[in-house]
């Protein structure tokens, strides 16, 4: 594999470190600074939400800024950002230092997944992206383990002063790693880029990602507090089961990139549906820790395995009807994701709220990812109709050009 891959896995890392921290430290932000559980959770929604508008808009931007000092941009508005994070006085601060972050994440995920294709044959391209990924994982698995023990032990800030680091890590990665010159498929017009959003096709697969991604989030957002009142897990336990799930999302996204290198589509309406099942078991064994442990092992693996065939799916479909907005496409996958967590973490902070509860957040999630499961199986339907159409119709038909 090329090096860059892994001065991009590294900068993932640090990356998904900050994005999922506040999960294990949410209680804490939330005592310190005299705010309420569904307030904290905001801090996430945020978040997504500036990687959600950063993403997409700003890969359009920057199109025609060669790839290496775009990325090595990046890095450093990240680092600065959590650097206010951990300094930030009030909670208005702390919303603005973590909108600065996700405008680099959404960025640095959309380009980073293209680049990390066009690096390698195209039998192995989903196995790229996952190797991109994996940065983000083992982020679950490690850096948000570690970075809510900090936080336990020292404070919420000291959190984010070790990722402002990781930060300056990823830095050097790059900048030793990563090649002065970057191929990558010219960027058509801002306006061919606009068009991404008039395909039907990717419209629906941004929303299976959506829906199937942000899913999860619904319960995940409130973990820690779903560990600590409903399972009984004392606070200073829970980066241990912050590390249980990790580990099986590092091996989720694996095996995804392995049986998704070929032909997602099969391979993400059997992930979607086992994954709503283990949303929905998780609300009968959250009361048990033998249970939890074994529904969040099965969890993580499931809730990231889609993540490379998905972002496959995505390339695949807007090289064949948009092929002037590929990175936009990209962009606007990971918007789709991120959009999907802002909504799926408020949709948990109302069920909070609600009577239904803390305990009802896993099954209201299972919701979520049924609908991503119906998207896919649709798509897996029109790509098979126009197979069949392409083939009948003779090769001077076949690729599609730029229809729905």
């Amino acid at each position: 594999m090329h090096p860059a891959l892994f001065a991009l896995a590294i900068s993932a890392f640090a990356i998904g470190t900050t994005e999922f921290l506040t999960v294990g430290i949410m209680p804490n932000v939330a005592h310190d600074l005299g705010i309420t559980l569904p307030m904290a959770g905001l801090i996430v929604s945020v978040y997504a939400l500036g990687a959600t508008i950063g993403a997409p808009v700003l890969t359009a931007l920057t199109g025609h800024i060669a790839r290496r000092p775009l990325l090595l941009g990046l890095m450093t508005l990240f680092t600065l950002g959590n650097m206010v994070a951990a300094i930030s006085p009030n909670y208005e601060i702390l919303l603005i230092a973590r909108i600065m972050t996700a405008f680099a994440h959404g960025v640095f995920f959309a380009i980073g997944a293209t680049i990390a294709a066009s690096m390698v044959p195209e039998n192995r391209r989903a196995s790229a992206i996952a190797i991109v990924f994996s940065g983000l994982t083992i982020a679950i698995a490690t850096g948000v383990p570690l970075g809510t023990m900090l936080g336990q032990a020292l404070g919420w800030r000291a959190s984010f002063w070790a990722v402002t680091g990781l930060g300056l890590v990823s830095l050097l990665a790059m900048f030793a790693l990563l090649p002065r010159s970057i191929k990558v498929q010219t960027p058509g017009t801002l306006a061919d880029q606009a068009r991404v959003l008039g395909s039907g096709r990717l419209l629906m697969a941004f929303g299976m990602n959506l829906f199937g991604y942000g899913g999860t989030f619904v319960a995940f957002t409130y973990l820690a507090s779903i560990l600590e009142n409903i399972t009984g897990v004392a606070p200073n336990q829970i980066g241990i089961m912050m590390f249980l799930y990790g580990a099986s999302v590092i091996a989720g996204n694996i095996i995804g990139g392995r049986v998704a290198d070929r032909d997602p589509v099969p391979v993400l309406i059997i992930m979607f549906a086992l994954q709503a099942v283990a949303l929905a078991a998780f609300t009968l064994t959250a009361g048990s820790l033998i249970g939890t442990v074994l529904t969040l092992a099965l969890l993580g693996g499931l809730s990231f395995c889609n993540v490379p065939g998905l972002h496959l799916y995505v390339v695949q479909l807007a090289q064949k009807h948009r092929p002037g907005g590929v990175d936009v496409a990209s962009a606007l996958n990971i918007a789709a994701a991120n959009l999907g967590i802002a909504l799926s973490a408020a949709v948990g902070g109302m069920v909070v709220d609600s009577r239904l509860g803390l305990g009802a957040t896993p099954w209201v999630g299972a919701l979520l990812v049924t609908v991503a499961l119906g998207l896919t199986v649709w798509s897996g339907l029109l790509d098979r109709r126009e197979r069949a159409m392409a083939a009948n119709a003779g090769p001077e038909l076949q690729g599609g050009g730029h229809g729905y």
